[in-house]
């Protein structure tokens, strides 16, 4: 079972920035254990959320062609609580692009107050560890339709994204209907 921690982007600048939103809510389990009587959205949670929101971002500008994971957190600082009916704004911003990975400022917002602010990186894996896949193709060409990408995201010059070809070759043969 994979968890997501953003519910759909907003905004998606290809290979600069996106915006993403989470809707806090307390039909999520963890928000009954985290505390019991006061419950609050878990930092770690938002953190990943933040980290799947830039993720996203830094695999696509790599075409999707590099296996892009968490790295380092080398800043967190945390403003206020997130609670149920909060709607989180998370903002990434990609700051570099190394040969190792890629850097990324990120923002959580609650309404106009900064929740939370970080810089993320994310290295590309090599080796035995890069061939390995996180998703099956059409797997991550769903979650990318089903968190919005192709609805609301642009290229650099501000044309409509398009699903890249390997994608749409992998639905073609598995007869996968959209």
């Amino acid at each position: 079972m994979r968890w997501f921690w953003f519910d759909r982007y907003t905004e998606f600048v290809s290979g600069t920035r996106a915006v993403g939103i989470k809707n806090v809510t307390l039909a999520e389990e963890h928000l009954h254990d985290h505390f019991p009587g006061c419950p609050v959205m878990p930092n770690a949670l938002i953190i990943e959320g933040l980290a799947q929101t830039g993720g996203l971002l830094v695999s696509e500008s790599q075409n999707y062609a590099r296996r892009v994971v968490l790295a380092k957190l080398s800043k967190a600082k945390f403003h206020c609580s997130a609670y149920p009916g909060d709607t989180l704004t998370y903002r990434v911003e990609i700051v570099n692009h190394g040969k190792d990975g890629s850097l990324v400022t990120a923002t959580s917002h609650i309404g106009d107050r900064l929740q939370c602010e970080a810089d993320i990186f994310f290295g590309y894996l090599s080796g035995k560890l890069a061939m390995k896949s996180l998703f099956e193709p059409g797997d991550l060409l769903k979650w990318l339709r089903m968190v919005g990408v192709y609805d609301v995201g642009v290229t650099a010059d501000g044309q409509p994204m398009e699903v890249p070809g390997h994608m749409l070759d992998y639905e073609k043969a598995h007869g996968i209907v959209v």
